[in-house]
């Protein structure tokens, strides 16, 4: 018998029952086998697309568990990628003396093609950073050289030079709606910051943080959780800060002091996922507190480059050098309730599993029957949402997982 998780909802005229299971992060990680050399992945809301680069651009619609290689697209320093939260629209970004270092695909991978339109000089610019809005149409892109930072708000058709001082751009990511970005800076031997915008990149903030050697930064959907890692920090390794506020205060976590590498978070910032690399090689670390506490899981010591996460954080991928890991765990769904006029909205971050809506009058019986309003997803929360009409009787909701 198949153990079903779920989530109860009681809802009534104007008031609202709900439990939920706290979710454990497991530390089981699989390596999967024949996997391509790959330095940097980003991945899917649902965490079943992914694409990544290494000497090429690869996909992978299974989770990471197979990959395949972009035909058609030059064999690139590339270092960076983005996706949409529905995984057709991918971009990847490529090192110096690459003719056309930015490519574009708006299929999941099946072609790719180069944007040639660009306004920066291409020979001259170490494009090492590029992050997405959900639904693909916010871009954003980072260099090391003349640190340059340009955004797109029509899925790449223009750009323009953004406001910010700095140089030495070593990552950036947005929020699910595009509007609010941060970036962080990296140099040898003069370190850097980290950067905030809210308004898609119009304007830019320097944050109040340490100047260290920023490497690694990720949002949450709504662009208030966001986590930043730095590779060096004094005469040791690095340390890791979150901010619950958008960037306006920062608080160093809790963790051993490492050269990271690379970061990612779900939806919400509460799970996050950090890698270690360097000469030495390292572990994974996860965390299920926003950062409160952290864990290093069971994984061997490698060279970790890469790292992402489903929207519910159930689903991880890592890289190192010619390897591929990666994490599976059960979702447990929370169910939130909004009751607005005559309207009852149900929602639920994306899972990493197949969830169905159900109903029940009465929680004696076993009536329970799916609910046939199909889910929307809302690309500012990452959310998937179905809309009710309230009524005066009393139903419970939950969410199954067939």
């Amino acid at each position: 018998m198949k153990t079903v998780k779920t989530l109860l909802l009681a809802v009534a005229a104007s008031c609202a029952l709900y439990t939920a299971v706290n979710p454990t992060f497991a530390q089981t990680w699989t390596q999967q086998t024949n996997a391509p050399n790959l330095s940097s992945v980003a991945s899917s809301a649902d965490g079943a697309k992914l694409v990544a680069v290494g000497s090429g651009i690869y996909t992978s619609t299974n989770s990471g568990v197979s990959w395949t290689q972009a035909a058609g697209v030059p064999q690139n320093a590339w270092r960076a990628v983005a996706s949409s939260a529905d995984g057709t629209g991918l971009m990847a970004v490529a090192y110096p003396l690459s003719e056309f270092p930015f490519y574009i695909s708006t299929n999941s991978g099946v072609t790719w093609n180069a944007i040639t339109n660009t306004p920066w000089p291409t020979y001259e610019e170490g494009w090492t950073a590029v992050a997405s809005s959900a639904d693909g149409t916010t871009l954003a892109a980072a260099s090391e050289f003349t640190g340059l930072i340009y955004t797109s708000t029509n899925s790449g058709v223009t750009w323009i030079t953004n406001n910010v001082q700095g140089s030495w751009w070593s990552a950036i990511a947005c929020s699910a709606d595009g509007t609010k970005l941060v970036a962080v800076q990296s140099s040898i031997g003069i370190y850097g910051g980290i950067y905030t915008s809210t308004n898609s990149g119009a304007n830019w903030t320097s944050n109040d943080v340490p100047n260290l050697n920023w490497v690694a930064v990720a949002s949450s959907a709504d662009g208030t959780k966001l986590i930043a890692a730095a590779q060096y920090g004094g005469s040791s390794g690095g340390c890791i800060y979150t901010s619950t506020n958008s960037g306006a205060s920062w608080t160093s976590n809790n963790v051993a002091s490492q050269i990271w590498t690379s970061v990612a978070c779900s939806a919400d910032g509460t799970k996050l996922v950090a890698v270690v690399g360097g000469f030495y090689g390292g572990s994974i670390y996860t965390s299920a507190d926003s950062g409160a506490d952290w864990t290093s899981n069971d994984v061997p010591n490698l060279e970790w480059t890469g790292v992402a996460s489903s929207a519910d954080g159930n689903e991880l991928v890592a890289l190192a050098l010619g390897q591929v890991y990666t994490f599976q765990s059960t979702p447990t769904p929370w169910l939130n309730l909004e009751l607005s006029g005559g309207s009852l909205t149900l929602s639920w971050i994306v899972p990493s599993a197949n969830f169905g809506l159900q109903q029940n009058s009465d929680l004696s019986t076993t009536n329970w029957m799916d609910v046939t309003n199909t889910p929307m997803l809302n690309l500012t929360n990452l959310q998937n949402q179905v809309m009710l009409l309230q009524s005066n009787s009393q139903n419970f909701y939950r969410l199954k997982n067939p």
